[in-house]
């Protein structure tokens, strides 16, 4: 009976031919294989191939050349990708993935030595027409739709958000630090973010990096005006996550002017700052214009990262970017909760190395599906929001600080002599009974919010002689 050739060793050499578009002979794939397979036996396993329709073979003789079938054409072969099952479980510790996203990983999980160096390919970009050109079909985009509305659907843009904002807060800033290899556990997050304590045996900058986070969340989140996709937007997100973690502190919030690498791949991205400055606002232009808020979410994973616009924290950029569609159309937000790292690398690998995204959206579909689970619960209990307090939030903040920094009693005089402008008289009591609630829940874990270092706040509440100052 004749052996029958492993399915991952045809994805794994269908990968190989598709790193190069216009097609590559028998004997490169030989190297890059490391001559590990016969002549023969090679040049069977193209036959197949051919055969199922999932390369082609061009030219004759020493001239042919193997060439990956686009996805469409593959489509009509043998062997095609099963129907994927939403909110399916992973497999031990792994995404579900399609059989693309499997030639995928199979490719970028080989050594470095075997993989072909690649730099920046203005192709992959030029290819992509916003609102013609779709990595995620309309069926799926159909599917995420229905899972991520929200009951804030038919409110202002960033209502949804901000009901479920101490929540958020907490899941995405540990994810997302958890795809850096930050090891913090989710408990020990929370107790950062909700009390200002540091988890005792951790390094300086896994703290830093999630606090770095926090406050992106926030300013996305709590902004006066909605967050945009637009490039003040993203180097604003750049400058709170990279605070405190960049070698050189002018390269926070700055378009990078220097060479970068990326460690445990071997794509290039482009160095020519004057060039990343113009791609990286063509980049955000395009995203901008896409309607649809999952395709947009999806592209700025896809090419914030592939760009490098930045010296480090471009994917955590992307990440949290991604974001900005779910929360302007009081979507369920991407939390990344329970993504496994090396899936996520992996898929990232692709993006870099073969311009692919396949993997990267079975990542992308796996996590949205998780994360709007984890959300059912709080979809379903939500408080109203206060929409007083919302709409005073700025005064609140400011009067606050104001009855610190000037070493007052948090008393109904000090309140109205402070009184903002933007406050109704018919409002002036209940502006009053709100700042005093504020006083009598603020600690050092939460005045942040307020803009009161914990130094500050601990000073004031000395002088007042109170652990939570004088509340009358």
């Amino acid at each position: 009976m004749p052996r029958v050739t492993p399915q991952h060793e045809l994805d794994l050499l269908v990968a190989l031919i598709g790193t190069e578009p216009v097609g590559v002979a028998i004997e490169t794939l030989m190297q890059k294989l490391g001559h590990r397979l016969q002549l023969r036996t090679l040049q069977r396993r193209l036959a197949l191939l051919v055969e199922q329709g999932r390369i082609e073979r061009l030219g004759e003789r020493r001239a042919t050349r193997y060439r990956r079938l686009p996805e469409a054409a593959a489509g009509q072969a043998t062997v095609v990708a099963p129907a994927r099952q939403p909110l399916q479980a992973p497999a031990l510790d792994d995404v579900p993935l399609s059989a693309q996203g499997a030639e995928i990983r199979a490719y970028v999980s080989q050594p470095r030595h075997l993989r072909s160096p690649v730099g920046y390919r203005l192709a992959f970009l030029e290819h992509y027409h916003p609102n013609h050109t779709a990595y995620l079909p309309l069926e799926l985009r159909e599917q995420l739709h229905t899972l991520g509305r929200s009951p804030a659907d038919q409110t202002p843009a960033g209502t949804f958000a901000k009901d479920i904002l101490n929540r958020l807060l907490i899941d995405l800033s540990w994810a997302s630090s958890h795809l850096e290899g930050n090891t913090y556990s989710r408990l020990d997050t929370e107790r950062l973010i909700e009390f200002g304590q540091a988890a005792e045996g951790k390094d300086a900058l896994e703290t830093q990096m999630i606090l770095n986070h926090k406050q992106a969340i926030e300013y996305l989140v709590l902004a006066p005006d909605p967050a945009r996709v637009q490039t003040d937007t993203l180097i604003a997100l750049h400058a709170f996550l990279s605070d405190g973690l960049m070698a050189d502190p002018a390269a926070v919030g700055r378009i990078r002017r220097r060479a970068v690498e990326i460690g445990g791949s071997v794509y290039l991205p482009m160095a020519l700052p004057q060039r990343l400055e113009e791609l990286f606002g063509i980049v955000v232009q395009m995203a901008a214009e896409i309607t649809d808020p999952f395709e947009q979410a999806f592209f700025l994973m896809v090419h914030v990262p592939y760009l490098q616009p930045f010296e480090d924290v471009n994917k955590r950029v992307s990440r949290l970017a991604a974001n900005i569609p779910f929360i302007c159309h009081n979507l369920c937000p991407l939390s990344f909760i329970d993504v496994p790292q090396q899936a996520y690398v992996d898929a990232m690998l692709g993006v870099y190395e073969l311009n692919r995204v396949e993997l990267l959206r079975d990542v992308f579909v796996w996590a949205y599906e998780r994360s709007c689970q984890q959300y059912v619960a709080v979809k379903q209990n939500l408080v109203p929001p206060d929409l007083f307090r919302l709409r005073h939030r700025q005064a609140l903040a400011e009067v606050v600080a104001a009855i610190v920094r000037q070493d007052e009693a948090a008393m109904a005089e000090a309140v109205t002599r402070r009184m903002p402008s933007t406050v109704a008289p018919a409002e002036h009591e209940h502006f009053v009974q709100l700042v005093l609630a504020e006083f009598k829940a603020l600690h050092t874990g939460n005045s942040v919010r307020f803009g009161i270092r914990p130094l500050e706040l601990a000073a004031w509440q000395s002088r007042q002689g109170t652990g939570t100052g004088s509340i009358q």
